[in-house]
């Protein structure tokens, strides 16, 4: 184990994992960064996510460090046994699996705290309880059942959004749940379940367009072509076919935009003094704005804009993030050591949690498990002799 150099609030609290894909691995990856034991039980095969392929090869290392791997068959006795064993030592038992899954080996909440009742139970579902609970939801599914897409898209064209934003932040969500347990069990003394889902967090992310619905009997249109509040504020392709976002937002920015830019004869417009008179003429604006940076380099509008202290943004790749200078220099990113496929072995950039404690970021302390790697010492913890650990593992129990 390495020191991440951040404050460790959790450090002391074991929680215990049953988990897989993204909703779930960002709930024990947040407790994890934050100092918590986090023990992530998988199949004896190793979680399927380890060998997703495409937009999916991303998902185990990025959301499984600070993580130890023990693999169970839960199918048979002796390794739904070992898991209630582990769970027993558990502050917090965290899954993702269909409704009734872990009742099948006595790994549910009511299971579980008859004999650990100060255990905090975080079930990562596709719905909360309700006419829909049954269904099989991925991120995709709720996207386009909740408005998401909808709004994300063309009209006529619903698109998802462009990461799986419901995943995981319905992780967060359980994460944001398992602390105020927390604190709740050290008033109470006792835990209690928690439960976090996808169709309820889009519904969440859609809640601003559902009020600006119930403000003015509209429906809203999708992004791409919505009723802009500002008059400044798309995209612009400029010089060589880059592109580049300004943005100008108040009666002050558009006349900084304009002095920026040397746009002097737009400034003295009286029909563009106020930002309604602007976004009134945008049909006419943008096309004019549009012809006049066309000429320009993207880095000399964004010196512009930067010097001027207006908001501006390139328009990047996930990839360019990796030489990000803001991202090197505060330490926003951190070396990870990849634990799977042709790269297993390769120390590579990963993204850190979003917040400083104590002015600290959250770091790394290990790297996301190969499989089974802690198997063998947390069950010497449990009290398995090495002979019965051989055992086990000769009749595909546990690896």
């Amino acid at each position: 184990m390495r020191d991440a150099g951040g404050p460790l609030p959790l450090q002391g609290l074991r929680v215990i994992e049953f988990t897989h894909m993204v909703m779930g691995p960002t709930c024990g990856m947040v407790l994890g960064d934050m100092g918590a034991e986090v023990i992530k039980v998988e199949p004896v095969g190793g979680d399927h996510t380890r060998r997703l392929l495409g937009a999916g090869s991303g998902f185990f290392p990025m959301f499984n460090r600070n993580k130890k791997s023990i693999c169970l068959d839960l199918h048979q006795p002796e390794g739904a046994e070992a898991a209630r064993q582990l769970c027993a030592t558990a502050d917090v038992v965290a899954e993702n699996f269909k409704p009734g899954t872990m009742a099948k080996y006595g790994l549910d909440y009511a299971s579980l705290s008859a004999v650990n009742p100060k255990v905090i139970y975080v079930s990562h579902k596709g719905f909360l309880p309700g006419p829909y609970e049954h269904r099989t939801a991925l991120d995709e599914v709720v996207q386009m059942m909740g408005g998401l897409a909808y709004m994300t898209g063309r009209p006529g064209d619903p698109l998802r959004a462009g990461t799986s934003v419901n995943d995981i932040m319905g992780g967060l969500f359980g994460a944001i749940g398992a602390l105020g347990a927390l604190i709740q069990r050290g008033i109470t003394g006792k835990g209690m379940e928690v439960q976090s889902a996808l169709y309820e967090n889009n519904v969440f992310l859609m809640g601003q367009h559902m009020m600006q619905y119930a403000m003015t009997g509209k429906h809203p249109a999708p992004m791409p072509a919505r009723e802009s509040p500002w008059a400044i504020y798309d995209v612009f392709t400029v010089q060589d076919g880059e592109q580049i976002f300004p943005a100008a937002v108040s009666d002050p920015q558009w006349r900084a935009f304009c002095d920026a830019l040397g746009f002097a004869d737009l400034k003295a417009e009286p029909e563009l003094a106020t930002n309604h008179q602007r976004v009134r003429e945008r049909p006419r604006l943008l096309p004019a704005l549009r012809e006049r940076l066309a000429v320009r380099s993207a880095a000399d509008v964004a010196a512009a804009m930067e010097k001027a202290g207006l908001p501006f943004a390139p328009i990047r790749k996930p990839a360019d993030l990796f030489d990000d200078e803001h991202l090197l220099q505060t330490g926003g990113l951190a070396d990870v050591r990849l634990p799977d496929g042709d790269k297993a072995g390769e120390t590579v950039k990963t993204t850190l949690f979003p917040i400083t404690m104590e002015g600290r970021r959250l770091g790394v302390r290990t790297d996301p498990p190969k499989t089974g790697e802690h198997t063998a010492d947390l069950l010497a913890a449990l009290g398995y002799d090495a002979a019965r650990v051989a055992d086990l593992r000769a009749r595909g129990v546990v690896a």
